[in-house]
């Protein structure tokens, strides 16, 4: 069975809804707790990819929705001191699979991702992952 390592923040529907994807998809779902999590900045970094530094941080997450973080003017090194610091700010589920990390799928993007790892990591029309995914050496 092909696993999935899930993390995901407590009683989020969106984290939940893509567990169930996943489960359904044939999936071994660990899921882990996003917040709970000991993150290094170098370790986050993998989930991130190509995504605009804004996109890291949850939209919902109290510090942004009051001002007191503005995801727009934060630079890539401010931003990880920030997640790794406080993993509630992370947009996420983040996931790991197969060497390949992602953070904050929405559900075209997860269907894609179910799409390539049934072919065995081969996409079926694109030549490339989406930039939203990084590979890495550590999973």
């Amino acid at each position: 069975m092909k696993k999935v390592v899930l993390y995901q923040k407590s009683g989020s529907k969106k984290d939940r809804e893509q567990k169930d994807m996943l489960a359904a998809a044939g999936y071994e779902v660990e899921t882990r707790d996003l917040t709970a999590e000991n993150w290094t900045s170098a370790g986050l970094r993998a989930f991130f990819a190509e995504k605009p530094v804004s996109e890291w941080f949850d939209p919902k997450a109290p510090q942004v929705l009051s001002g007191e973080i503005d995801p727009l003017s934060a630079n890539p090194q401010q931003a990880l001191v920030m997640l790794s610091v406080d993993p509630s700010l992370i947009n996420g589920p983040l996931i790991k699979c197969n060497g390949r990390c992602a953070s904050g799928l929405d559900t075209k993007e997860l269907r894609y991702f179910l799409d390539v790892h049934a072919r065995g990591g081969k996409p079926a029309i694109v030549k490339h992952l989406p930039s939203t995914w990084s590979q890495t050496m550590n999973a």
